[in-house]
C-alpha cells in the first residue's frame, strides 16, 4: 500500500507502470475469451471506424488493432475518406450496431472537422458503446449503475488500485473537464470516496489548488503544464496528457524530471495511461460480449468502477 500522506523517503516515486498492467490484464482477457469460445461460438468483435488521415489517430488504431490481435478479438472496423459525409458515416454505424459479430464500436476521435461528433456517437448502440461515451453510459457511470466505461479515466483507476492507493477520504484534483476524461474521471474518483476538486481554464490560482491534491491527474491537453510548483509532496500523480515534441519524442502534460523527485508515485509518457486505455477499451469489449452470450466475465468485472 502506498502512503500518500507522508512524503516519500526514498527520493524516487514509484512508476505507475502502464504497459505491464495492461499485459496483465491482455492475460485475463484472453483466458476469459479462450474459456468463452466454446459457449459464444465465436470471438468477441471491435469495430474502430476511423474518419480520414489523422497522423495520431493512424497510429492509436493501429495500436488497437495488434492489441485485439494478441488477446483474441476480431477487427471489424473501416477506415473512410475524410470527406465522407456525415449520413454515410452514421449509415456505417447503423450497420454495425445491425451486425451481430460486432460486440464493440469506437468511433475514433478527432474526427474530421466536417462532422460533429455529438451526434454520431449518440448514433451508437450503448450497449456496443466500447468507448463509454454514449450519453446513457455516462449516466449509468454518474448512477453507479454496469455498463462500458471511459477507458482513460477507468484506465487511471485501475492503475492507482494495481499500486494500492486507497482514494476514500483522499483529496483529489482533476485538471481538465473534457467528457473524454476529467468529468469521467472526476465521478469515478468520486465513486471510490475521494474528494474531488476539478479544475480548469478559468481556475484561479491553479497552483494552490493542485497543491492542496494526495492524487493529481492531469488531463489539461496542454504539453508540460503542470510542475513542481503544482505538486505537493508525496502526492500521487497521474499524467493522462501525450503530445510530440519539436525537438522529437513524446512528453505529457506533467513536466516529469520536475514532479517525480517529490511525488509518491507517478505515471511517465509514455508507458503509463497510454497502453491503458486500450486495456480498458478491451475489456469493455469483451465484457459487452459476455453478457451477449452468457459467458462468466466475472474476473473482468473489478477493473470497472
Amino acid at each position: 500500500m502506498l502512503a500518500i500522506d507522508d512524503p516519500p523517503a526514498d527520493p524516487m516515486a514509484t512508476l505507475l507502470d502502464g504497459r505491464s498492467l495492461a499485459a496483465a490484464i491482455e492475460q485475463r482477457l484472453l483466458a476469459v475469451i479462450t474459456a468463452g469460445l466454446p459457449l459464444a461460438a465465436r470471438p468477441p468483435g471491435l469495430a474502430v471506424l476511423r474518419v480520414g488521415d489523422d497522423p495520431a489517430s493512424g497510429v492509436y488504431v493501429a495500436n488497437k488493432e495488434k492489441a485485439c490481435s494478441r488477446v483474441g478479438i476480431r477487427n471489424l472496423g473501416a477506415h473512410l475518406a475524410a470527406d465522407t459525409a456525415a449520413a454515410a458515416v452514421l449509415e456505417q454505424i447503423q450497420r454495425l450496431n445491425a451486425n451481430p459479430q460486432v460486440d464493440g464500436i469506437l468511433l475514433q476521435l478527432p474526427l474530421p472537422a466536417s462532422l460533429e461528433e455529438g451526434p454520431l456517437l449518440m448514433a451508437i448502440d450503448p450497449d456496443k458503446d466500447a468507448d463509454g461515451l454514449h450519453t446513457l453510459n455516462l449516466g449509468r457511470l454518474l448512477k453507479g449503475e454496469p455498463g462500458p466505461r471511459s477507458c482513460t479515466p477507468a484506465g487511471v483507476m485501475a492503475l492507482l488500485a494495481a499500486a494500492g492507493v486507497d482514494l476514500a477520504g483522499k483529496r483529489a484534483v482533476v485538471v481538465g473537464r473534457s467528457i473524454l476524461v476529467g468529468q469521467p474521471m472526476a465521478l469515478m474518483l468520486q465513486a471510490a470516496n475521494a474528494t474531488v476538486s476539478v479544475a480548469h481554464s478559468r481556475t484561479r490560482d491553479l497552483a494552490a489548488l493542485t497543491r492542496q491534491a494526495e492524487v493529481l491527474v492531469v488531463a489539461a491537453g496542454q504539453p508540460r503544464m503542470i510542475g513542481a510548483e503544482h505538486v505537493t509532496p508525496g502526492a500521487v500523480v497521474v499524467d493522462v496528457g501525450i503530445h510530440r515534441q519539436p525537438e522529437g519524442g513524446l512528453c505529457g502534460d506533467v513536466r516529469f524530471e520536475e514532479v517525480e523527485p517529490i511525488a509518491s508515485a507517478i505515471s511517465p509518457v509514455p508507458g503509463g495511461v497510454g497502453p491503458m486505455t486500450v486495456a480498458m477499451l478491451l475489456v469493455n469489449t469483451v465484457l459487452a460480449w459476455c453478457r451477449r452470450h452468457g459467458v462468466d466475465g466475472a474476473v473482468l468485472e473489478d477493473l470497472l468502477v
